[in-house]
């Protein structure tokens, strides 16, 4: 399963231990990677692409829908937050890229940007 999902095997170990990741186990207590492990599996992976941490996926995951909604509506605040802090920082470095002034101090909407938390 880690092959197919192209990760090491400690990941889907470590996934378990955090509770990530049910794995089910045999009489012998050898994990089996069913179906349903594998899309469970396939799920985190996915999560964790996106930037969920491991504490907000085992949260994201559980059955109550309302823990696992807020879980991601937090997670997409964030995300937003992030968005907006990126575009700000473009938007200076576009304006520094164009400034007619030879140092940025000399420049009063180089001043303001600086100000801007």
């Amino acid at each position: 399963m880690a092959r197919q999902l192209g990760v090491e095997t400690h990941v889907l170990r470590h996934w378990e231990d955090v509770g990530a990741l049910v794995v089910r186990r045999d009489s012998k207590g050898y994990r089996v990677y069913d179906d349903e492990a594998l899309e469970q599996a396939r799920t985190v992976l996915k999560l964790r692409r996106v930037g969920l941490s491991l504490p907000e996926i085992t949260a994201a995951t559980v059955p109550v829908k309302e823990t696992a909604q807020a879980v991601v509506k937090a997670k997409i605040a964030e995300l937003e937050r992030e968005v907006a802090s990126r575009q700000a920082a473009i938007t200076f470095l576009q304006h520094t890229a164009e400034c007619r002034h030879r140092y940025l101090d000399d420049c009063p909407d180089c001043a303001a940007f600086a100000r801007e938390p």
